[in-house]
């Protein structure tokens, strides 16, 4: 399979369980790797065989900005669902979300949460 990676997509969300979270809400990051073949966009230089990685982009940024969740195991899985409604020939992905402002009490550097999805399979 071959991958097309999307890194950093930032945007600032209100997800989180804490009340002040959601009010002021916080950058959020994600890094996506879409595992498809991309022998035949490449054979005729052809935008329609692969995914048009732009309006992709897009639509992510819209998740992260949009609906708040408690929980980066649900906004992570939107996001990957997300991916996987956009084409059918995106058999699997890899969703990394970035939380580098979270709640912690200690020094840290970011909280990361990772998903990979394949298509046709439960997680």
């Amino acid at each position: 399979m071959d991958r097309i990676v999307l890194r950093g997509l930032r945007a600032v969300g209100r997800h989180g369980v804490l009340e002040a979270e959601r009010r002021d809400g916080q950058p959020f990051a994600l890094d996506v790797a879409l595992h498809l073949d991309t022998a035949e966009a490449a054979a005729g230089d052809d935008l329609s065989a692969t995914v048009d990685y732009g309006g992709l982009a897009e639509e992510l940024v819209t998740v992260l900005t949009g609906e708040p969740v408690a929980l980066l195991e649900t906004l992570a899985a939107r996001v990957a669902q997300r991916c996987l409604d956009r084409s059918g020939r995106i058999a699997a992905v890899d969703v990394v979300v970035h939380k580098p402002q979270a709640p912690l009490t200690v020094p840290f550097e970011d909280v990361e949460l990772v998903v990979r999805r394949v298509r046709g399979v439960r997680p």
